[in-house]
């Protein structure tokens, strides 16, 4: 009996293609370089590291600025601009020409520019850069044509807004303090006008010095001197006193025509067992906005106490005589009020706080009981957890986007959010038109994985499959945090006609989804695939064999007891027994293999799920769940294999980011582009990590 080796039938394929007679016809290549040009169309997920924040309170627009000089101004859903500042300098602060279509930035290099809007794309009109001084805060007053720029040496310049160029008048710093003052006040930390007297600004120097500054007269009206450094200022509407915030947690209330009438409170100090307070942390920011029904609000970000180690970032609320905190997710950058009068002499009635975190943005409803936050309408959370890969469809059939939403809109409903519209209406935007549908697919560390329609230019979230819902829950980490998230997603393979989806993990798995509109109770079939192949001797290469050996080779076996062998093992074990399942992607299959999954594909026409590992290949057959091919690589190759190929295990040698908010935290390439090719008529996308 003739006996088959797996190289003999290799040898077989070769000679039998080989030998067919090959009919080679001339390609004329009409597509040249020049004809292709690629460039950024959108850009989609939170901005990376912010910095500033500003709004518009008649256009209903919200600009942020963020450490690399980019600029993203957000309005209604839809209305989503980037722009950026050429030499990537962090914007230091921005504000709006209210209701003229401009904004002015100021950038880390000590400039300040003028950005247009009125157009459909943000241009820069004017730049202009102090070469002396280090600026430190900006203030325009509405319906003002003075930008008034303060700087770290304690002056304060006067910058016309229509020609971008520097006034004659100077506010020196030595003029503005007391001439009993012998010491430097320190750089300005805020500018404000009085809103019943624009010609009256209020100067703040970080060491407690506070001046009222008369323009007409061109001197100090009053002045004011705090113990502690003073961090911001807010006015009351009717000018007659204003509110500081210091770096001990302190707020004074201050009284214009009473200079020595002063109000000190410390909203979150304790009294120790001494009866003294305790330290509190700066208070970094605060406004003071009143309402139509007579009563307060007083809002600001810092102040806790030093007593407990780790305490969340805060806003604080005092409205009336109650006062509520709210704990945020990631570090406050930055806040602001919205009110609906822009005029600082009305009434501001404020609406809803506007709070830029670290690796989000909040939008707190300030008129429904209890404070919620407003649910945002664009795609800030696709780095909730972090890209670890991404996959682009166009031309989808037209049914697949409905299906889609239909799962996902009844399990992403989510409670405890305001019941109003979202405040951000500003901008318009209507669907461009568009031939063919476009999904955008991300999968994420801790093994989720979510759905994207980008047909309208814009991202919307359609569903959201969670993959480790497939297997036991795994052991707790060690607390020295040596262990990574075993299900992170690495391949993602999606074929839009059969509604199947193939799934590679960390752990060295592959799932196969069947997409159903309903819920369902089964079984999910588990096949564990070994590594096996055989080695090769020297004696049994003859000199005319087309491979040479290459000597002795490891040998893996399966055993009974261990499939896997005693060293290689499997992170990860599917659940057993019959499973109720959601509608949506339902896992049938499960294939596990001792070695990382490197590559990933599906074909529901032949009922075929091929993967790739750092040691071999294996072809599956979904349709029967079958093993039909498992082969090693080097029975691929043999011994003219040019890599070596030592069995791994699938656990990551190097120790994962162990900060506890790691899963929330996007990193600097952590961005979503999309881009156009004009040829080819479709987008492609990439993420970049």
């Amino acid at each position: 009996m003739k006996k088959f080796t797996f190289k003999g039938v290799l040898d077989g394929l070769r000679s039998s293609v080989s030998q067919q007679p090959r009919n080679d016809q001339e390609i004329v290549e009409t597509l040249k370089p020049e004809h292709f040009q690629v460039a950024k169309t959108f850009r989609h997920g939170f901005p990376h590291q912010p910095t500033a924040v500003a709004f518009d309170p008649i256009q209903r627009l919200l600009a942020i600025g963020t450490k690399n000089g980019s600029l993203r101004i957000l309005g209604r859903a839809g209305v989503d601009c980037h722009v950026w500042h050429e030499n990537e300098t962090a914007v230091v602060q921005i504000v709006f020409l209210v209701n003229e279509g401009a904004l002015v930035t100021a950038t880390a290099d000590d400039s300040v520019h003028l950005w247009s809007f009125r157009q459909k794309k943000p241009d820069l009109v004017h730049s202009l850069q102090f070469q002396r001084e280090r600026l430190t805060y900006i203030h325009l007053p509405l319906q003002s044509k003075w930008l008034y720029v303060g700087s770290e040496r304690g002056n304060v310049h006067v910058v016309n807004i229509e020609s971008f160029q520097l006034s004659g008048y100077i506010i020196n710093w030595n003029k503005a303090i007391e001439v009993s003052r012998k010491t430097h006040p320190g750089p300005v930390v805020h500018l404000s006008d009085n809103p019943l007297d624009s010609s009256k600004l209020l100067i703040a120097f970080e060491s407690g010095q506070i001046v009222l500054w008369d323009l007409r007269l061109r001197t100090a009206e009053a002045r004011w001197q705090s113990a502690e450094p003073v961090k911001s200022i807010a006015w009351s509407h009717d000018g007659k006193q204003f509110m500081s915030s210091h770096t001990d947690g302190t707020l004074l209330t201050w009284n214009i025509r009473q200079p020595a009438k002063i109000s000190t409170v410390q909203p979150h100090a304790k009294l120790n067992k001494d009866g003294k307070p305790e330290s509190c942390k700066p208070i970094q920011k605060i406004e003071w906005k009143a309402s139509k029904s007579g009563e307060t609000f007083v809002i600001f970000s810092g102040g806790l106490t030093y007593d407990r180690a780790g305490r969340s970032p805060t806003i604080t609320i005092i409205h009336g005589k109650a006062t509520t905190v709210l704990e945020m997710e990631h570090n406050v950058i930055d806040f602001m009020t919205l009110c609906e009068s822009p005029y600082p002499s009305d009434i501001p009635e404020p609406y809803a706080i506007v709070v830029v975190l670290q690796n989000d943005l909040v939008v707190i409803d300030l008129l429904s009981l209890g404070f919620p936050c407003f649910e945002s309408p664009y795609p800030m959370d696709i780095h909730e957890c972090p890209v670890t890969c991404c996959t682009y469809l166009a031309d989808c059939p037209s049914d697949l986007i409905p299906a889609f939403y239909s799962v996902g809109s009844r399990s992403s409903k989510r409670s405890g959010f305001s019941t109003k519209e979202w405040p951000l209406v500003g901008g318009e935007w209507s669907v461009p038109p568009c031939s063919y549908s476009e999904i955008i697919i991300t999968g994420h560390a801790d093994g989720s994985i979510k759905f994207w329609d980008a047909s309208a230019g814009t991202l919307q979230i359609l569903y959201k499959l969670k993959t480790n819902k497939v297997f036991e829950r795994p052991p707790s980490r060690s607390q020295d945090g040596s262990e990574e998230d075993p299900f992170a997603v690495q391949l993602l393979s999606l074929c839009p006609e059969s509604r199947k989806l193939a799934v590679g993990g960390a752990s060295g798995y592959v799932i196969l989804f069947k997409f159903k509109k309903q819920e369902s109770t089964s079984e999910t079939v588990a096949l564990e695939i070994p590594i096996v192949y055989e080695g090769f001797d020297e004696s049994e290469c003859s000199p005319d064999s087309e491979f040479a050996g290459r000597g002795t080779l490891s040998k893996m076996e399966s055993s009974e007891s261990k499939p896997f062998g005693a060293d290689m093992s499997i992170p990860v074990k599917v659940k057993p027994g019959l499973q109720k399942k959601p509608p949506g992607f339902q896992a049938v299959l499960v294939c596990l293999s001792p070695a990382p999954i490197t590559s990933l594909s599906i074909n529901s026409s032949y009922g075929l799920l091929a993967y790739g590992t750092d040691t071999g290949a294996v072809v599956v057959d979904i349709v029967h769940k079958v093993c039909l091919l498992n082969v090693a690589s080097p029975d691929l190759y043999g011994g003219a294999d040019p890599y070596q190929r030592v069995p791994k295990s699938p656990k990551r040698t190097q120790p994962p980011d162990t900060d506890s908010d790691r899963c929330r935290s996007p990193s600097i390439d952590q961005v979503l582009f999309r881009w156009y090719c004009p040829q080819q008529r479709l987008p492609f996308h990439s993420a970049n990590r």
